[in-house]
């Protein structure tokens, strides 16, 4: 009877045991989901989501809060905000709100940022596109990009595809070659900064890498959206036989005037950037290089919200999925879809580097020595030799692009800087 009774004890005993250490468990589970209610992410947007740019870190983001649990109410969001000192009050009322992260998606924002970084050293802020977190030494400050280079390249064989099958075909004029006998391709850019160079630069290196004969004149907007200006842009490229229009710029302006002159009988195409532009261009359109946001957003959001660092300087591609090029489009060349993977696949590897040295000339000759840093804010680069294994190693010594070398082969029209 005793030794029943001492059976029934210890039973209890276990059971009680069990049960506080589920109790503790459940408590810590508590405690986690209690510190995770409190975060709250301050989220700076130089347009809205009818702006292409935004409206893709406006998805990102939602995807990754979805993706690690935070509620809508815990994401304050300001839109439209202009790069001046409404930022910096802009990010001082986040950081006030009770804010643990604060992001900025425009490089124009980054110096207004760093000054709210350097008064609220307890918050962590982070300047998307920007490039001076490294030399500030500021725990709290951070940059972000990706590699968008990668799918701009992918986006320019996309073109170069296009083009030959055109070639091939005899739709080409006269009108569309240069007076070397390349075919002449058309790009909107926003400004003449390294960002947009280096994005213009890898997507003539991908149409060069299926169609060597091929020339690029950019004509720029000076402005990140306008609509009317980047269909203007367009039009101005097409009227001077281009037959392939890339961009980098935010509206549907360049696209939907392709799309117009093609249904006029004009012989030309688009490659848009950040959205599909398929609904304005059904026709027209190839394809768009893109970011996926989310990955990165994911990647900060969860590390902040556990209270960890982030890193200083962030920039991933195709290898973590961070860039993609969006649907292909009707109008593309057969085979294009597999030629694609051929290429993705190599980035992805490593045995393809965007800007291989042995590629592209300047001035007529190979590019031997290149730097990647600013050090004294001139916007020329002057440190951190970048040229080394056989190519420019993009995105290497800071997160946002740095090349910005005038390759042969493309001509700025209208660079007043």
């Amino acid at each position: 009877m005793k030794k029943i009774i001492a059976l029934i004890v210890a039973v209890m005993l276990v059971v009680s045991l069990a049960a506080c250490g589920n109790t503790t468990d459940a408590t810590k589970d508590q405690a986690a989901k209690t510190a995770n209610s409190d975060f709250k992410v301050g989220v700076i947007l130089v347009g809205d989501e009818n702006e292409g740019y935004t409206y893709a870190h406006i998805e990102g983001i939602k995807e990754a809060a979805k993706k690690l649990g935070i509620a809508d109410n815990q994401i304050i969001w300001k839109y439209s905000i202009p790069e001046d000192e409404t930022c910096y009050d802009t990010a001082a009322d986040l950081a006030d709100q009770g804010c643990s992260l604060i992001i900025s998606n425009s490089y124009g924002h980054q110096s207004y940022t760093q000054q709210a970084a350097e008064e609220y050293p307890n918050i962590q802020f982070v300047a998307m596109t920007g490039d001076t977190a490294k030399a500030t030494n500021l725990k709290n400050f951070s940059n972000a990009f990706t590699r968008v280079y990668e799918s701009r390249y992918v986006s320019g064989v996309v073109a170069g595809m296009k083009i030959k099958e055109l070639k091939d075909g005899g739709k080409l004029t006269d009108k569309n070659f240069d007076s070397d006998g390349n075919v002449k391709v058309g790009y909107v850019g926003a400004y003449p900064y390294a960002e947009v160079v280096s994005g213009y630069t890898a997507f003539f290196l991908g149409i060069r890498s299926v169609y060597p004969e091929a020339s690029m004149e950019v004509q720029y907007t000076n402005s990140w959206f306008d609509i009317t200006a980047e269909g203007e842009a367009a039009n101005a490229l097409l009227s001077n036989g281009c037959v392939i229009i890339g961009q980098h710029a935010d509206s549907t302006g360049a696209p939907a005037a392709v799309q117009a002159a093609l249904e006029s009988g004009k012989v030309c195409y688009s490659v848009g950037y950040n959205v599909d532009m398929l609904s304005v261009a059904p026709d027209a359109a190839l394809t768009s290089a893109t970011n996926v946001w989310s990955v990165y957003y994911e990647y900060a959001l969860g590390t902040a919200m556990k209270g960890d660092k982030v890193d200083t300087n962030w920039a991933e591609g195709y290898e973590k999925g961070a860039v993609a090029i969006t649907d292909l489009g009707k109008s593309v060349a057969k085979g294009t879809a597999e030629k694609v993977e051929e290429v993705e696949s190599a980035i992805k590897s490593g045995t393809l580097n965007v800007f291989d040295t042995s590629k592209f000339t300047v001035g007529g000759k190979e590019v031997t020595s290149a730097f990647a840093t600013d050090t004294d804010g001139d916007f020329t680069p002057d440190t951190d030799e970048a040229v080394f294994d056989g190519y420019y190693h993009e995105s290497y010594f800071q997160s946002a692009p740095s090349f910005q070398l005038r390759i042969d082969g493309i001509k700025e029209l209208n660079n007043d800087q």
